[in-house]
């Protein structure tokens, strides 16, 4: 895996609670969802790769909540790849929480995102690394 990079940092606000008074789990993976957008285009344009490639969710393959997050908090959702495809990035979302002095792990994830170019109108998967020959283990 890569070295984590902090895509998105949020404080949670009273907003986002649900009925048992901590956050949403559908708040945190809407900014896993985000995050791991975020962290498959900055690994794919850190390694120089296709400028036009958007990168949409196909799939949340894995999310485990370890711990409440609450009102106050302020959640980090750090990004590491873990492999990178023709068309698609899986990228692992760590989401931890400071609490005052305290730091704890809160969640984690794992989604596949694939690149599509929006200037066309099928917006079909494109190579992630046009100029590079095909990996046959990939």
């Amino acid at each position: 895996m890569s070295d984590p990079y902090t895509a998105i940092q949020v404080v949670m606000m009273p907003k986002d609670t649900n009925p048992h008074g901590t956050i949403f789990g559908g708040v945190l993976l809407a900014n896993i969802d985000m995050a791991g957008a975020i962290g498959a285009q900055r690994e794919v344009q850190l390694r120089g790769g296709n400028p036009k490639a958007v990168f949409v969710t196909v799939a949340l393959n894995r999310v485990e909540f370890k711990k409440p997050v609450l009102v106050g908090d302020v959640v980090r959702f750090q990004t590491s790849l873990v492999r990178l495809g023709r068309t698609s990035v899986t990228i692992h979302v760590d989401v931890i929480a400071e609490r005052g002095a305290e730091t704890i792990h809160v969640t984690e994830a794992e989604g596949v995102f694939v690149g599509v170019d929006l200037s066309t109108p099928d917006r079909r998967p494109v190579a992630l690394f046009p100029d590079r020959p095909a990996d046959p283990g990939a």
